[in-house]
This record gives structure tokens, sequence and C-alpha cells, in this order.
């Protein structure tokens, strides 16, 4: 990640690099408008921390011309406490925050901590939209998956019959759609149907159509479904539940590519391809004879198998990233830190709903989210479902370092919860602002104590 500082105080642009090196940003520094214009012109930056008051001109008119070539450069503004108006103004503008002189250290490593989470978080999401787009929103960088994107890829150019197999949640129906957008028939109808949603009568009229007064309150004619897939794709889900009689039919129409409604003595041509999909295993109901074995050979030209979740739980923190993003965006929730342990605690999780079960779980925790966190979550005082269990490792813990540890994390939390105000951060964490105040400086110390024995 790079970063641009634009002051005209050497020692300001000094300080502001180190942090930045502390936070892992590349950086360059600027004395004033002019020298930032070009560096801007030569490089992109993830960040640029602008102060107002510059020697050319003020900051205000930098931050403008940022926006104005799209860039999308997270922008911090530094301001001395007379200008704390003209700050706001500049947030207004499309700034992401702004610190005042003279600068409190612990404060601006806080901030900078929340903005490359941020423009990490940022640049996940554009790789996952990118990856997700090509493969009609499935994820996943684990083998498995890796094996399905390459059968789609192998198959989909072919006017082949494919059974997806899987359980209840994994995603067939978008393999399905992936499968109809990279094929040659992309233009055409993708059609579906769930064959375990109708009695037999209404399925096989909704799939062959029927002519008028081909039974009782038949008054005008219908086209059935395969015939409004005519050139494109149908998807038939849950093809195990389809009733014998209707198997017979719909193997006729495979072997022949022609139908005739229900009612009608003419016959119909089209052309389609069928994908079947299925959370059964058909061959096992083919061998006891409760599903055709003809047709089943008939389908399953290729056939693709559906990992569940719990076989690809590397995937998992990936999944959690895109449905966060996508979600956020639905319900306008601005999503910019996901708790470790958040993911931790999903990962753990039995899951047995796969893919879309966990996209449940998340709705609902963006949902009730009110800080920008995605976070386990305490409910009525009981203890937070993610530390439910302690893991005690077999070789033991140093208490000490972990409590202190815990303790840091709670005081920086609450300071990154506060804005920086120390006395609300004190508030939150139910201590006195004198006692806030030391326990933070004793975690500083000990951090610059540790930095010089490196």
């Amino acid at each position: 990640m790079r970063a641009l500082v634009v002051d005209d105080e050497a020692n300001i642009r000094k300080s502001l690099i180190h942090l930045l090196g502390e936070t892992g940003f590349e950086s360059f520094q600027a004395s004033g408008l002019a020298e930032a214009g070009r560096l801007i012109a030569l490089h992109y930056f993830d960040l640029a921390i602008i102060d107002l008051r510059l020697g050319d001109g003020s900051g205000i008119d930098l931050l403008k011309e940022l926006k104005e070539l799209g860039l999308d450069t997270v922008v911090l503004i530094i301001t001395a406490f007379a200008s704390t108006e003209t700050a706001i103004s500049a947030m207004k503008l499309g700034a992401y925050d702004y610190v005042t002189k003279p600068f409190n250290i612990e404060e601006i490593r806080i901030v900078l901590k929340n903005i490359k989470e941020k423009i990490f978080l940022r640049t996940k999401v554009r790789e996952l939209e990118q990856f997700a787009d090509s493969y009609q929103s499935i994820v996943g960088k684990s083998d498995a998956m890796q094996q399905v994107f390459t059968m789609i890829d192998k198959i989909a150019p072919f006017d082949t019959n494919v059974l997806i197999t899987g359980e209840s949640g994994t995603g067939k129906e978008l393999v399905a759609k992936a499968i109809h957008n990279r094929s040659t028939r992309n233009t055409k109808p993708f059609v579906t149907i769930n064959c375990a949603n109708l009695p037999a009568e209404l399925l096989e009229s909704e799939l062959f159509g029927h002519a008028k007064g081909a039974f009782t309150g038949a008054h005008v004619s219908k086209r059935g479904l395969i015939d409004e897939a005519d050139g494109g794709t149908l998807l038939l889900d849950e093809i195990g539940e389809m009733p014998m009689p209707l198997q017979s039919k719909l193997l006729r129409f495979l072997e022949e590519k022609k139908m005739r409604p229900l009612g009608s003595s003419n016959e119909v041509e089209v052309d389609v391809r069928v994908i079947a999909a299925t959370n059964k295993r058909l061959n096992e109901l083919a061998s006891k004879n409760d599903f055709r074995g003809d047709l089943y050979y008939r389908l399953s030209t290729f056939e693709i198998q559906l990992p569940p979740l719990r076989e690809r739980r590397e995937d998992i923190p990936l999944l959690i990233d895109y449905f966060a993003a996508e979600l956020s965006k639905k319900f306008q929730k601005n999503i910019a830190e996901i708790d470790p342990e958040f993911v931790d605690y999903m990962m753990q999780q039995d899951l047995k709903g796969n893919v879309r079960e966990l996209k449940n779980m998340i709705e609902r925790e963006i949902i009730l989210s009110e800080d920008g966190h995605l976070r386990c979550r305490q409910r009525d005082m009981s203890p937070s479902p993610c530390n439910s269990g302690v893991v005690l490792p077999d070789d033991g813990v140093n208490l000490n370092e972990y409590l202190n540890s815990m303790e840091r994390n709670f005081l920086e939390k609450a300071l990154e919860k506060a804005g920086g105000v120390k006395m609300k951060a004190a508030e939150l964490l139910g201590l006195s602002f004198r006692e806030f105040r030391y326990r933070l400086s004793k975690h500083s110390r000990k951090q610059e104590k540790s930095g010089n024995e490196s």
C-alpha cells in the first residue's frame, strides 16, 4: 500500500512517514500542492495525508483534485485547532477523517490502523467481486472448488446434459447458471423448475404445457417451461423427486428433442440443453428402482459433485468477506472490519446448511451490527458464543502476557470506538480518566522498550 504525505513542515512529514512505515505503507512526501500534483500524476496512492494550510494553497484543492480524477484514495486531513470547521467541511467533500495538531501519536496509530483495514477490505472485496463475476457469484479458492471451476469451463461450450449433485445449500443452481452463462446459449433463456414443489399432474403441465380443455380448469392453452427454454438451458432442480411416469416422458424428450403438450396431438421440436440437480444419490436410487436407470445415465453425461462446506473450510473466510461486502451494500451498513474472532467462530460451526446457512448467519449479524464491525456479540450478559469454550494448549499459556494483551486490546478498541476521546474511552471501560491514561501509557512504554531492544 502506498501513502502520500503533504505538509510544509519537514518534522511533521518525518513523523508521519515513520508512523506509516510502522503500519506497512510505502510513503512519498510533498511540501506543497505543486509537488503533490506531480506525484499524483506518477503514482496511485491508497492514502493521502494532507495539511489544510500549505505554502502554495489549500489542501482542500488537492482533495477536490483527487475526487475529480475519480480516485478512491483515502484522504486524512491535518488541521490546527483553529481550522476544525474547515476540516469538517473537507469530510463533507469526501475526506475520511481529520487529525489536529499537535498530534497524539497513539491516536494517529489507531486512525492509520483503521484506514489500513478499510483499504485492505476494499481491495479484497474488489478481488472477490471480480472473481465471483466469472462464476456466477460462486466463491472459493480450495482445491475442491478449483476442480468445480475447471469442470465448468470444460463442459460449458458443449451441448451436453449435466448432472449437478450436492447437499442443500452448496450452490447447485449457481453452478448451472455459470455453465449457461459460459456457453454459446448465454443470450437465450435460462429456465429453472423445482421438481419437488409441485404435484405430479401440475409438474407435467408446467414442463410440457397443455392444450385448451386438456383437463378441468384448462381454459386456455399454456406453453410449457421446456418450450420457453427453447434455444437456452433448462434446469431441473431436485430431479430425484420427479414421479416415475413423468421420468418416462422426460426420457423420451431427451432422446428425440420433441415434446407433446398435455391434451395435444401435435409434437413440438425444442432445442434445449438440460441440466439436472439433486441432493440425492441417483445411482443408488436407480439401483433400487426408485429412479429410472436409463434416465440417470442420460442425464449424467457429465456429473459435477459440489463439496459440502465442511470439506472446504478454508473457503469460509473468503465467503465471509464476500457476503459481508455484498450484504452491507444491500442493507446500507458500512462494515469496515471483521474481527478474527468472528471468523474463527464461523469456522467452528457445523454449517449443515452449507453456504446458504453461512450467508443467513452473516446477514443476521450485519443487520444487528451498529459500529461497522462484524464481531461475536454477547447476548443477555451471557458469555459470547465465540468464547463459550476455553482451550488450554498442551504446553500451557503465559497468563500474564495473555491478560496484558487483552487489556491493551480493550484500551485500543475503546479509544477507537470513542473516536480518540480518552475521557469517553475511559467511561466505556468503567475506568477513571487518570486510570485509563496510566494503563494506556504503561502499554506504550512497553511497546517502545520492546522496539528499542529489538
